[in-house]
């Protein structure tokens, strides 16, 4: 059968064979597909044992602070500009004078997250009370919340040390290392809610001991390869130092440019706090299939430019800058549309198929269906976010995506307060996805208009070959779904069986309305 009389334009700067930006972002996805389906495992024993009720939200609020301060300081902020800084310096100085600086800012960061985790650790009733003020009506449940709080928190340094190591292999394109640790977390929790919790008195606290022993494991994971690279220095103090003193200053704006969502979704859970009792846990499960996609493949994404946009910067090669960008953003459309679809259309079976076990009731799967529709409404731009964010930081302006993130962080609190009245749990949600929304177009609109980001030709042809791909992809899901009921009454290898037929024709669908519109392997290479 022919294919329609589309052109077939070619990408910027071809490159030959699976390599560049292709390979490293495959390399970094499979990794991360590995550990997302070991944490949905974890989510479904989570739920099968503790269900959506008050330990469960205990639980998830004990684990969302660490876990946010962590994104804020490893993932997010100190990626962002420590990366940079290591391709400036890899250009202009000697492997001693990097390994020294990186002795400096190892100690610099360990000093400042030691104090502010002794400081969590003794003032952890009131940050249980001020991230989860509506548990304050119930005294049981709010210092399960700070005693679990006092266990996780320490999570915070070990894996911030596991991320400053991360951001070094990564800086030397050893991505697959980084992608898989996070794996460590979910094996830990698994084995902490099935071997550690029937011997506990208060069987939710095992969980709180895994996030731990996940920090230990992680960072332990990353020494060696760090060393073998011969980057592995001693911690010292280094505050006075030109070049810790510039990561410092450009991680702070960093800090909250890169985690506007991360902090909207933690305002997100200090709302539903107040709202019925399960609304935390909605949210976190609902959450936690948003992110499988965004995991897998915009954060992969983001993982693999950040180096290469730094080093071209760094390189003064302001169009292969541009066409890294406009590679990334393709990327996104094209991965990032059939995922958003794929879960508005499948929330009830996903739900139900993961989570619908034990504690686990057939009204707690239509709540968290109704908030990941919400989600998934946004999934797009939560990923164009992660994309267009690099854009900025490789070229270590901070000030912009702070700039932006205020306003989306406002939009975020005033969309909160129009949605959660009405639609509760579910309007938290819708509030977050509109608001990063409004944070992608700005930051896009701004790569854009400062001539940084030029699109390439074909845009058109592409996105059109998208939304004709998605339509095939949507009705095939639309033509072989069952009704919940069913979902409900089915067990669980019924409901596999079902979900991963709706899957693989989808998937079919999708790849082969793409190959009928014109798309080849070839146009998905960007540049090296």
């Amino acid at each position: 059968m022919s294919s329609p009389s589309l052109p077939n334009l070619p990408p910027p700067n071809p490159p030959k064979g699976i390599k560049g930006l292709l390979g490293s972002s495959l390399i970094v996805a499979s990794m991360t597909m590995l550990s997302r389906i070991l944490g949905l495992v974890r989510d479904v024993v989570i739920a099968t044992l503790f269900g959506a009720g008050s330990h469960a939200d205990a639980f998830f609020v004990a684990f969302k602070i660490p876990n946010f301060l962590r994104r804020l300081f490893a993932e997010g902020a100190f990626n962002q500009a420590f990366v940079p800084v290591l391709a400036e310096i890899s250009q202009q100085h000697s492997k001693q004078l990097l390994k020294a600086m990186i002795g400096k800012v190892a100690g610099s960061l360990l000093l400042v997250l030691s104090v502010v985790t002794l400081v969590a650790i003794v003032a952890a009733p009131v940050l249980a009370l001020v991230f989860a003020p509506g548990f304050a009506g119930d005294g049981d449940k709010l210092g399960l919340t700070a005693d679990m709080l006092r266990i996780t928190f320490p999570y915070l340094l070990l894996i911030s040390m596991t991320g400053f190591l991360g951001s070094l292999l990564n800086h030397e394109k050893r991505f697959a290392i980084p992608a898989l640790t996070p794996v460590l977390l979910n094996l830990s929790l698994i084995t902490a809610a099935l071997w550690l919790a029937p011997q506990m008195t208060v069987p939710v606290m095992a969980l709180a001991w895994g996030v731990l022993a996940a920090g230990i494991l992680q960072l332990a994971l990353q020494v060696p390869f760090v060393a073998q690279l011969g980057l592995l220095a001693r911690p010292r103090l280094g505050f006075s130092d030109a070049r810790v003193k510039q990561v410092m200053k450009l991680m702070l704006p960093a800090m909250f440019g890169v985690s506007v969502a991360q902090i909207n979704l933690l305002l997100d859970t200090v709302l539903a706090s107040l709202l019925q009792n399960g609304s935390v846990s909605w949210l976190y499960y609902s959450d936690r299939l948003m992110e499988l996609p965004l995991g897998v493949f915009g954060i992969a994404i983001a993982t693999v430019i950040l180096p290469g946009l730094s080093q071209r910067h760094a390189s003064k090669s302001p169009q292969a800058f541009s066409d890294t960008i406009d590679w990334a953003l393709r990327m996104v459309l094209l991965l990032g549309v059939p995922a958003a679809i794929a879960l508005a259309l499948l929330a009830e079976p996903l739900i139900a198929t993961l989570f619908h076990y034990g504690a686990m009731g057939d009204r707690d799967v239509l709540m968290s269906a109704a908030s990941l529709r919400a989600y998934a409404a946004g999934l797009l731009f939560f990923m164009l976010i992660k994309v267009l964010a690099p854009g900025y930081f490789a070229r270590q302006d901070m000030k912009t995506p702070v700039r932006i993130g205020i306003w989306a962080m406002v939009s975020n609190m005033l969309f909160n307060l129009l949605l959660v009245w009405q639609f509760d749990h579910v309007g938290l949600a819708l509030a977050t996805s509109l608001s990063a929304l409004l944070n992608a177009a700005l930051l896009g609109f701004g790569l854009y208009r400062q001539k940084i980001w030029q699109p390439c030709a074909g845009w058109g042809v592409f996105s059109l070959r998208v939304l004709l791909a998605s339509m095939a992809l949507a009705g095939v899901i639309y033509l072989t779904f069952q009704p919940i009921q069913m979902w409900f009454m089915w067990g669980v290898s019924q409901r596999v069986q079902q979900l991963a037929v709706v899957v693989v024709l989808g998937a079919l669908a999708y790849g082969l309305g793409l190959v009928l519109m014109g798309l080849r392997w070839r146009h998905l290479q960007g540049p090296q």
